[in-house]
């Protein structure tokens, strides 16, 4: 637990880190402070981090508010159950909240407990009263950022993210006089799941709401640090730009983790905040009829990321434009948005049609096709390419296999299967190629 004042009157756990083994897969840990009838207000986490993050903003927000705290999946002891979406994770939150009674509420997050707080305002708007968003961003870093960071947790376990996490997460200054603190972050991250960790970097290297900003129809408090290195002030004036009722509240003297390293700061902001925007949304958000209010909501089904392939395709100009984008899709998602980008800038009017047709049939029909997961694609992909002798695509195929899963472990399984089917030639050549691709992706940054 971070270093706090000593816990408010009114405070109800919810279920601690061992009774919370029970909950049920839909549902999250979760946590509530200050008095049972005061109006709601949900905060939420940043990835590697639990609910203790926000220790220091609990005593005085727990005497206007009744405080709802959760953990994401596999952090601060829950159960590991992961979310490979921003929506999944969103959804969860709801279905918590709606098992113990609560329907209307502020909501309060950091870092990816700010997307959740913004997938929330723009799926169920009337359930937000008011929303905070601290240390977010409409779309965090790049795909392939966080992709990379879930390939070099997978080969490498989470110390390499734990000893870099201070250097994200605070100022130096604050880092090197608050060394209690920094090594209370550490251990949060090396004793958080790493499926689950891998699965929110999944999450994060999907989110992007870029286009939806204008349709959150809330009362926004935009919060960042004036040094956050991660989701800095650029981002922070990306959403209020977007966001017609959103204000700016820039914290000086403070990295991302700004409720850790500014408390004082962040608690005036969010009470001023919410005491002055709370009752702003009560009439201009509707309500759903009384007959189904009482009952509790049910949770929306995520839309499955990629639909089942049609047995006779059809060749119209909208379907041949539907699988280009989901063509398009699959492709940055597996190969990263880097070889991707390098692809279409070197295209020209000679390779066009090639270029399309390789988006549509290859990513879009095949590689997007329910039949195999996309790592047993790339252990096809891996071995047909060995046996055709194509090395010079090895190397693009073994970054993807990272990206879709794979350790390099299978992969070397892999390509010794390979040696007996394909020839030891073949197989040799792989193996240098692989292992320098390997090296260079599974080894943590300096």
């Amino acid at each position: 637990m971070a270093p706090q004042a000593q816990a408010p009157r009114g405070q109800q756990p919810g279920p601690g880190p061992q009774a919370a083994q029970g909950l049920r897969p839909e549902r999250l840990q979760y946590r509530f402070d200050g008095p049972d009838d005061a109006p709601v207000l949900v905060i939420g986490p940043s990835l590697g981090t639990t609910w203790h993050m926000w220790d220091r903003q609990i005593p005085e927000l727990s005497q206007h508010w009744r405080i709802f705290r959760y953990d994401l999946p596999g952090h601060g002891g829950a159960p590991a159950y992961p979310a490979a979406a921003v929506s999944d994770l969103a959804d969860r939150v709801l279905a918590t909240l709606d098992s113990v009674g609560v329907q209307r509420f502020g909501y309060a997050g950091c870092s990816i407990g700010g997307a959740v707080g913004a997938d929330l305002a723009l799926r169920h708007p009337h359930r937000v009263a008011a929303l905070a968003l601290v240390a977010a961003s409409p779309r965090f870093g790049t795909a392939d950022e966080f992709r990379q960071r879930g390939v070099i947790v997978r080969s490498n376990g989470l110390e390499p993210i734990a000893r870099t996490s201070p250097e994200r997460w605070f100022t130096p200054g604050f880092a090197a006089a608050q060394p209690a603190i920094v090594e209370w972050a550490v251990q949060m991250v090396r004793t958080t799941d790493p499926g689950c960790y891998i699965a929110s970097c999944e999450a994060l290297a999907a989110f992007d709401i870029r286009t939806e900003l204008p349709r959150i129809g809330v009362p926004t408090l935009v919060l960042v640090g004036a040094e956050d290195k991660v989701t800095g002030p650029a981002e922070a004036r990306t959403l209020v730009a977007g966001i017609p009722d959103a204000r700016l509240a820039l914290v000086p003297g403070a990295s991302h983790l700004a409720p850790v390293e500014q408390p004082a700061a962040v608690t005036d902001l969010l009470l001023m905040h919410f005491s002055t925007a709370w009752q702003d949304t009560q009439a201009s958000i509707p309500v759903p009829p009384s007959p189904g209010f009482s009952a509790p909501f049910a949770p929306v089904v995520p839309v499955a990321e990629i639909s089942a392939a049609a047995a006779l395709p059809d060749v119209s100009s909208d379907a041949l434009s539907g699988l280009y984008d989901r063509g398009t899709k699959v492709r940055r998602e597996v190969l990263g948005d880097a070889h991707v980008d390098a692809a279409t800038a070197a295209s020209d009017g000679f390779t066009d049609d090639y270029q399309d047709l390789l988006t549509r049939y290859a990513w879009g029909e095949i590689w997007g096709r329910e039949g195999l997961d996309r790592r047993a694609r790339s252990c096809v992909a891996l071995t047909a390419v060995v046996a055709s002798g194509h090395l010079g695509g090895l190397a693009r195929h073994v970054r993807a296999a990272l990206r879709n899963g794979l350790t390099s472990v299978e992969i070397k399984e892999v390509l010794l299967q390979t040696a007996v089917y394909c020839g030891i030639p073949a197989a040799g050549a792989a193996f240098e190629i692989a292992q320098s691709v390997i090296q260079e992706e599974t080894t943590p940054p300096a």
